[in-house]
């Protein structure tokens, strides 16, 4: 067969998501009668950010039941394509069904806490990442959005600075990270500091709208 399920993998491990799917495509099977060919295709799709298509195969492997680790892995993933794609309802319910299914994911607890903030339900949030920190004291995921937290709504300041500054020194070329250690220097009032990781952000992230108008706002503030 000039066109495989197997050479579809090869090529999934190797992050040439477009041969991946030329791979699927060309084989003359229907996703809905393979559920590995759905399963590669979803996640294919997810990576090259087409949602809506990759939704559909996702779907089909949820409703099946029939692999638990590929049923909750893309379960997972929806919750993700939700929450990019700014349906938090969807996203929490894919997440907590997840739960429910048995599975204890600090991934899936950040993933609620990012969520829950979004929906501005700020003590779920908070309770969800302290959760996902509880399974995993140093994830960096967590401690960066808890620390964003403390700081943009002015819960504690140091201890998001203590919390975002953890993050930093797990991965410090992490512009997210850097952005929110700099936003928390500034609401603790250290505007020096605040300035300095800020602009290291911009650097590794030119151009990102969030970073240029924290830093805008700190300079503002200098003057």
């Amino acid at each position: 067969m000039k066109y495989s399920i197997e050479r579809s993998k090869r090529f999934y491990h190797l992050k040439k998501y477009e041969q991946v799917i030329t791979e699927l495509e060309g084989t003359g099977i229907e996703p809905s009668e393979n559920l590995e060919l759905a399963y590669y295709l979803g996640l294919a799709l997810t990576h090259l950010e087409r949602y809506d298509e990759a939704l559909i195969y996702l779907e089909q492997v949820v409703s099946s039941r029939e692999n638990f680790l590929h049923v909750t892995q893309c379960r997972m993933i929806l919750g993700y394509i939700y929450s990019e794609t700014g349906r938090y309802q969807l996203a929490e319910f894919e997440f907590r069904k997840t739960l429910r299914g048995g599975v204890r994911s600090h991934q899936v607890y950040a993933s609620l806490g990012h969520v829950y903030y979004q929906m501005r339900r700020i003590e779920d949030s908070i309770t969800a990442l302290k959760k996902a920190l509880s399974m995993v004291e140093n994830y960096p995921s967590a401690l960066n959005s808890l620390g964003y937290i403390y700081a943009e709504e002015n819960i504690d300041s140091i201890k998001a600075i203590q919390l975002c500054k953890r993050a930093v020194t797990i991965k410090p070329k992490n512009p997210s990270y850097l952005d929110s250690l700099g936003w928390a220097h500034f609401k603790a009032g250290k505007l020096q500091e605040a300035r300095g990781f800020l602009r290291r952000a911009l650097d590794i992230l030119p151009g990102n709208k969030q970073i240029a108008q924290h830093l805008k706002i700190v300079m503002e503030s200098l003057v």
